[in-house]
């Protein structure tokens, strides 16, 4: 009884925030303790989301990127990636299952340009998804994102990234958007033999809709664009499980 009170506050919480339309579907990440603290179990299709990276990465956007490209791989069809900074890497987004023939690059010269592109990325309807790197993503500008996203049912991702450290205090002003993420650069396991193990991050979802916040240590998206759960992490008891409950 209470699991069914709580979903239908959440979708009652979500009526109220939304234009009323019921989401079209969700991508799961395949990561259970992941899983199941988003609402309905997964990422929501047809809709804008936001992510950034922590510590050094609000700068480079490295891990934050290649979480979105993640993302992008398990949707079918091209991405439209837009970016105020020509220094996409893409060898990296193919590591995280997003392979160059799919991505369609947009270089604009700020963010007005970029958050342009990305509505007309979303209105186009033949997109799996559309990725744009922004500083500043205003409510008025956000909820035109999120708008155009419901309308054709294409995903949005606002790769939040900013020229120096002191300007990510934008990342805490309000938007349209579903849910907000953090992902931050954390040492890989060692290995028993030379050579680097897989990379890990601390992924935080900061903001969800009719959700809850949390964090949690995942290993990096993999070739197929599936985060892991670290074995040391899954081994550990539930009170110490790495996933903290937080705002």
């Amino acid at each position: 009884m209470r699991d069914r009170n709580l979903a239908l506050l959440r979708a009652r919480i979500a009526q109220l925030e939304g234009d009323g339309r019921r989401v079209q579907g969700v991508l799961p990440f395949g990561v259970r303790e992941l899983d199941r603290r988003l609402p309905q179990g997964g990422l929501a299709l047809g809709a804008l989301h936001e992510v950034a990276g922590g510590g050094n990465g609000t700068v480079d956007g490295a891990a934050a990127a290649c979480f979105a490209a993640g993302i992008a791989a398990r949707l079918p069809g091209p991405v439209l990636w837009c970016v105020t900074q020509a220094d996409l890497f893409a060898p990296g987004l193919e590591q995280a299952g997003l392979p160059p023939g799919r991505v369609i690059h947009v270089e604009a010269g700020d963010d007005r340009t970029v958050l342009a592109s990305m509505e007309e990325g979303l209105r186009h309807g033949g997109l799996a998804a559309v990725v744009a790197e922004v500083g500043r993503l205003p409510m008025i500008a956000s909820r035109r994102l999120h708008l155009a996203a419901k309308a054709t049912g294409t995903t949005g991702i606002a790769l939040r990234r900013w020229r120096r450290q002191a300007e990510a205090d934008d990342f805490g002003q309000p938007t349209a958007s579903m849910t907000r993420w953090r992902v931050t650069e954390l040492p890989s396991a060692p290995l028993p033999v030379p050579g680097l193990g897989r990379a890990r991050w601390l992924v935080q979802l900061v903001r969800a809709r009719a959700g809850e916040c949390f964090d949690l240590e995942l290993e990096a998206c993999d070739g197929t664009g599936h985060l892991g759960l670290p074995a040391d992490v899954a081994d550990r008891p539930a009170a110490a499980g790495g996933s903290y409950a937080f705002g």
